[in-house]
């Protein structure tokens, strides 16, 4: 939650930091502001909305060093004055923080019996009261000092009048530094930097940064140490929406590439398992995923998936509900599933697992990210940046991953060669899927008027009615359920009627007879019934309103293809009501608090 840039260089600053800005207002966009130090005071200049709020230059923010945020509101409401950065009393000071201050009631009292006078509701502002009760010129000494009174998780950059560069720590909030020519920055994501440089240093739990426009020091528990350099693997170019209207529509249809490119080196036309890098540790006697929200529903399919071609006993979690007791997971693999490497549940997650005697592995797009950190191995998926919030091509790419890793553990058989053929497929398969979505916006058109839907399936598209539905609350904003089909007569079919489509993916496979039979049942009751079904099948056309045909495919392939159908359902029903697609309302791309 939350974006951070900062910069300092020989540039102008203000232009710098909302480019910058703009590259991860994924992270939140209740608010935003910038900070510029002068010579006697830091000026600020903060607004309610969306970065764009702040274009053009105000009078007197100038300067050549800055920092600026775009808030997602955890302590305090949206509003300007909650709005960072903020400031100290004496307006010398300035920072903005990503992260949860857990103790901050008990400091901001302390310090306002001090005489402090506070200006917000937030938790973070207790943080620049603190660097100026420290600060006696050496800046970098004053948040040492006061960083060390927090509770909590934070990522900071922080700026002061007459002080001729940027000050940035870090601890459970991810921070990146960017290494330019005379300049230097920093941000909470790499993408904000890749504008001005693709050098960048990620920072441990701890380190404390301080950037000059020729220098940039860095310390670790208390001593300075070299800088290690990466190289960031993606383009400025892969940021932009190409001619799309939205990102979420250019990410979907960046689907069959995301497929070639996390298949590539990990099948081979003469051994049909998968060969991944996490070859050479012992086999597991059980595996574990985990994930929050659409990660999680990659883990339940990953889940299903093994079941069908590999004896290991396999589970699927809620990170956040994850709590294992110490010593209960020796010979276990528990895989962590994390798009941005740096949600805090899964994380926190991860910890516990390792205490618990797991061997860990991460499945996440980004390099480096704190996740990558926490693990004892990493399977990078070939996602590129994603920019919507709502995840497609990263979930695509996680479906892909979890089919790899169980197709690498499971024994050499005749079935396993059969799925190797239908990988090497998909890509094609979801093409020609993408291509037909003339026929899905037509669809779109009918189901826009209802507020309310149902989503059902059974067996390994069960967790593609949960993904479906979360896409239609997320950009459509449709109250949208999805459920094994057996348990709608436990209690949903109440709500059943005129008003209530219902979404019933039904692939012809073992399930097929059984999902014909509760379509039947939800028709009796009166809701109208769209199925999602294979381009060969003829016969559920006589039981429900609409039939929206996907490729024919393996049974255990047809999650891939449901998912993008319910990607582009999803996007044309918001697009025909008029929502910001790419940024929905209170939420986030990146969930970094508890």
């Amino acid at each position: 939650m939350c974006g951070i840039v900062a910069y300092t260089g020989a540039q102008e600053a203000y232009p710098i930091l909302l480019r910058g800005l703009k590259r991860v207002e994924y992270r939140g966009y209740d608010s935003c502001g910038v900070a510029l130090p002068h010579s006697e005071r830091v000026q600020v200049y903060k607004d309610l909305g969306a970065v764009d709020t702040l274009k053009g230059t105000p009078d007197g923010i100038q300067g050549n060093t800055g920092i600026a945020h775009t808030r997602w509101a955890t302590v305090g409401e949206p509003s300007q004055a909650n709005a960072h950065p903020h400031s100290d009393c004496t307006r010398r000071i300035a920072i903005v923080h990503n992260g949860d201050i857990d103790n901050f009631l008990d400091l901001k009292q302390e310090l306002q019996d001090q005489g402090h006078s506070f200006s917000s509701q937030t938790d973070s502002e207790v943080i620049a009261h603190l660097i100026e009760r420290e600060y006696d010129g050496d800046l970098k000494a004053a948040v040492t000092k006061a960083t060390a009174r927090l509770e909590g998780s934070y990522a900071i950059a922080v700026v002061a009048a007459g002080f001729p560069g940027v000050v940035v720590m870090r601890k459970d909030s991810p921070l990146v530094l960017g290494l330019g020519n005379g300049e230097n920055l920093a941000a909470s994501d790499a993408p904000a930097l890749l504008e001005r440089t693709k050098r960048v240093v990620y920072l441990e739990d701890g380190d404390l940064a301080v950037l000059r426009p020729e220098s940039v020091e860095l310390w670790r528990n208390g001593a300075q140490v070299e800088l290690t350099v990466q190289e960031v693997a993606w383009n400025v170019t892969e940021l932009d929406r190409a001619g799309y209207p939205h990102f979420m529509l250019k990410e979907i249809h960046e689907q069959p590439r995301v497929i070639r490119d996390t298949l590539a080196g990990r099948i081979s036309l003469t051994d049909p398992r998968a060969t991944l890098p996490i070859a050479a540790h012992k086999a597991p006697s059980r595996v574990i995923f985990i994930g929050c929200g659409t990660s999680y529903h990659a883990a339940l399919t990953g889940q299903y998936f093994f079941s069908q071609v590999s004896p290991l006993p396999v589970n699927a979690y809620v990170a956040s509900e994850f709590d294992p007791a110490p010593g209960t997971l020796r010979d276990t693999w528990v895989v962590a599933l994390s798009q941005s490497g740096e949600t805090a549940d899964t994380i926190n997650a991860i910890r516990k697992a390792r205490t618990a005697g797991a061997w860990t592995v991460a499945v996440t797009n980004v390099m480096s990210s704190s996740i990558t950190r926490a693990t004892d191995d990493v399977f990078y998926m070939q996602a590129g940046p994603e920019v919507s919030v709502a995840a497609t091509k990263t979930f695509m790419a996680q479906l892909v991953a979890v089919y790899l890793l169980a197709m690498h553990l499971a024994p050499r058989s005749t079935a396993l060669a059969e799925l190797v053929g239908e990988l090497r497929a998909m890509p094609s398969k979801v093409q020609r899927l993408i291509n037909a979505e003339s026929q899905i916006k037509a669809l779109a058109a009918k189901l826009t008027r209802y507020d309310h839907m149902f989503l059902i399936a059974r067996g390994i598209n069960v967790p593609m009615a949960l993904e479906g539905a979360l896409k239609l609350k997320e950009v459509a904003y449709l109250h949208a359920e999805g459920f094994a089909a057996g348990e709608l007569k436990h209690g949903p079919f109440a709500l059943l009627g005129l008003n209530t489509p219902v979404i019933a993916m039904a692939p012809h496979d073992g399930q097929y007879p059984r999902m014909l039979t509760a379509i039947k049942e939800i028709k009796a009751r009166g809701a109208p019934v769209t199925a999602i079904a294979f381009q060969d099948d003829t016969e559920l056309e006589r039981f429900v309103d609409d039939v929206l045909h996907i490729p024919v495919a393996h049974p255990l392939f047809a999650p891939w293809l449901n998912t993008v159908a319910l990607q582009l359902l999803s996007y044309s029903i918001a697009e025909l009501r008029g929502l910001p697609i790419d940024k929905p309302r209170h939420l986030a791309k990146s969930v970094t608090v508890f």
